[in-house]
């Protein structure tokens, strides 16, 4: 007999802000804890960052940062982003957080003292040009299964294999784009063939009777069908939870993560161990997005039932698809989609979103937000159904009835439609238990489409002179209607369902318990009426969709982040051949030679640039200059009669510049490049006042200050 119900969301990188797509299963789990909490169960709703792993790492050399400093800032700013959103978690923590380190040693050497754990020397990929071993996920190549182009080292995103980065097709590292080489090293490994047996009976087992998504049923049947492998739980990493008696190693970020719903609940709730120790008495779900299932029914659950120390495992996952944006991706580079800092300086409520991304929830199949679906969505649904059956019930209720309920005396058709209203109101709470969201929105939807028809058809207006036991009656009816609607609404969008509260006056308190009954009596006083939903104006929808829609992406949102600076060497100059002025000159860019064309030539012999170490502007577009093809440019700045190539001397060539976050675009035109403005301090360049370099080198510029980069 279940008695308390542990709800999870996929704890989402803590390295970049998260759009629409990504919100889908933190908001999904806070509406299904809210429904159980009207219910009146026991329930913890348990989330937070992951903070570990490469990811951080490069995050934060881009921004100038170390990996605590970026994950302090954006783990503030997830926090503000689901608190906007309404998102009412029990615990929010952090993987980063020394609890985290503790369950993770804890399970480690459980796993390690029951047999399941070895060491191996194993060939992983090494970038020679950023001098570190690869994490799976930085590298990028052709899944060798079903040919996907853009496949990462550690899950193909398109066929769904789980992967070694050395199976790629020609492999490529994604920071730098350079071939990784092969190279020995030692890691720790999980034997999840010897876990498999208990394994593979727990899964039968539980996606039977737990009701898994569709989705993870088969993409965990296939894993399983191909045989699991050991896998390596460790990483040639600073920035992460350090392995006992291993030097140089910490834990693989998809090992401690998981371990963080454990974590978290540790640090914010009291009897923890009741939760995730306590599997008779406890049912877990989990919410998550569906490349993230296999660390969820296969590597999670393979830990703690290795660990054998009465976890709580998995009960219900729901996974879902993707939410696309007007039929494409979501893109922060190119101003496409609406990010959550977004939605919110949009002024649209937060309750708004949840709903459009609620009832627009991918269950079984990708879904694509538009902005012509979101105003119907809006308009045509919240406001004509929900929005305006609250206003003209609670309105009349006041302008006829001074606020207060009158007597009711239902007749057979009043109580057809009670009855009527009961089946659909079993209906969704059924839907609710099966975790079908979306049908259940839906459902409810359509409730609010029977209030406003048996408004239509008790013409209240016309009742009150000319029956008016008939609109006593129906406004007693739907003043109790509106109140289920509240209560079914709000896990959903519990602002409106507040608001709606508010209106009807309600006594604090209720649940869903209060279903169906008639707790508002007659002469009860109601509170006054408001707008309860903001129609979305043609206007309105105009500007939101240029503004997203990387229309005016070049005017508005150009910037630093989206140039792609790198180190380049001279390797080879010789006159054009159709010009005194210019240079045409070759430039070993570490993978590769690229032919630029620069006007220097009055102020640089040759032999004093063969071997220099410049900055050019890798992502360019392609030109022709007096008929030579240059691809990028060299920057150099001046003042008066000086001039000075930026420059560098120990970074290698092909190592990429930065002066805060990057975002490059795959394109850029001159003129967008000349919007970016830089700066000479004291002989060290600058953009925004945040100083160029590569890694911990300034780049550098031998003329004064004030002089102009070009």
């Amino acid at each position: 007999m279940v008695k308390r119900y542990l709800v999870t969301a996929a704890l989402p990188y803590v390295n970049n802000v998260p759009h629409l797509g990504n919100l889908v299963p933190t908001i999904s789990a806070d509406v299904y804890a809210r429904y159980l909490r009207l219910k009146g169960e026991k329930v913890i709703f348990t989330c937070g960052t992951d903070e570990h792993g490469t990811t951080t790492e490069i995050k934060a050399k881009e921004e100038g940062l170390n990996p605590r400093q970026l994950v302090d800032k954006y783990f503030k700013l997830h926090e503000e982003i689901y608190k906007w959103f309404n998102c009412q978690f029990d615990a929010f923590g952090r993987t980063s957080d020394k609890e985290n380190s503790e369950v993770t040693l804890t399970v480690f050497d459980r796993l390690n003292k029951n047999g399941y754990i070895f060491k191996d020397t194993v060939v992983q990929a090494y970038c020679t040009k950023c001098e570190k071993y690869l994490s799976d996920r930085f590298v990028l190549g052709e899944c060798p299964f079903c040919n996907y182009k853009n496949a990462r080292g550690d899950q193909c995103e398109s066929c769904g294999k789980l992967l070694d980065p050395l199976e790629l097709i020609n492999p490529k590292c994604s920071i730098c784009n350079t071939k990784p080489e092969e190279r020995s090293t030692e890691h720790m490994f999980i034997d999840l063939p010897k876990l498999e047996p208990q394994l593979k009976e727990w899964i039968k087992k539980q996606s039977k009777e737990g009701n898994w998504s569709r989705n993870a049923v088969t993409m965990t049947n296939a894993w399983l069908k191909e045989g699991l492998k050991p896998r390596c739980i460790t990483r040639d990493l600073k920035w992460g939870i350090p392995v006992p008696n291993f030097e140089g190693k910490v834990f693989y970020s998809w090992f401690d993560a998981p371990l963080g719903y454990v974590s978290i609940t540790k640090k914010y709730i009291a009897d923890y161990h009741n939760w995730w120790h306590n599997p008779l008495d406890v049912k877990l779900i989990q919410f998550m997005g569906k490349d993230n299932v296999p660390f969820h029914t296969i590597l999670f659950p393979a830990s703690l039932i290795g660990a054998d120390d009465k976890y709580t495992l998995l009960n219900h996952i729901s996974s879902n698809e993707y939410l696309n944006y007007e039929g494409g991706q979501f893109s922060k580079s190119r101003n496409q989609g609406v990010f959550a800092t977004d939605a919110k300086e949009t002024g649209i409520p937060a309750d708004i979103w949840r709903y459009y991304i609620m009832v627009n929830r991918p269950e079984t199949g990708d879904t694509d937000f538009s902005w012509e679906d979101f105003q119907s969505k809006v308009n045509n649904e919240l406001l004509a159904n929900v929005g305006n059956l609250v206003n003209r019930t609670v309105k009349f209720l006041h302008r006829f009835y001074d606020g207060k309920l009158p007597e009711a005396k239902p007749g057979e058709l009043d109580n057809k439609f009670l009855c009527h209203i009961g089946e659909k109101e079993e209906f969704i709470l059924s839907l609710l238990d099966e975790i079908k969201l979306k049908d259940a929105l839906r459902e409810i939807m359509n409730l609010s489409k029977l209030g406003n028809q048996y408004f239509q058809e008790n013409a209240p207006w016309k009742t009150i002179k000319e029956d008016k036991v008939r609109a006593d009656t129906s406004l007693y009816l739907l003043a109790n209607f509106i109140k289920d609607l509240a209560l079914l609404l709000k896990p959903f969008v519990p602002e409106i369902s507040a608001n709606i509260e508010k209106q009807l006056n309600l006594p604090e308190g209720i649940s869903l318990n209060d279903l169906g009954e008639q707790i508002l009596k007659p002469g009860f006083k109601i509170g006054d009426a408001n707008t309860l939903i903001e129609k979305l104006e043609d206007k309105k929808l105009k500007e939101l969709k240029e503004k997203f829609s990387g229309k005016k992406e070049d005017k508005k949102t150009f910037d630093f982040a989206n140039v792609d600076l790198r180190v380049a060497e001279i390797k080879e100059i010789t006159d054009h051949p159709e010009a005194d002025k210019l240079y045409v000159i070759q430039l070993n860019l570490g993978d590769e030679i690229r032919q630029i064309v620069a006007g220097i030539k009055p102020y640089f012999k040759k032999e004093e640039l063969i071997g220099k170490k410049i900055i050019m502007v890798h992502n360019l577009k392609p030109a022709k200059l007096r008929g030579v093809e240059s691809k990028g440019m060299l920057l150099a700045c001046s003042k008066g009669k000086e001039l000075s190539l930026l420059s560098v001397k120990d970074a290698k060539p092909g190592e990429s510049v930065t002066a805060g976050p990057k975002d490059p675009l795959d394109e850029i035109s001159i003129d967008d490049f000349f919007k970016v403005k830089f700066e000479v301090k004291g002989k060290k360049v600058y953009c925004k006042n945040k100083e160029m370099k590569v890694g911990k080198e300034s780049v550098l510029a031998d003329v004064s200050d004030g002089a102009k980069i070009s």
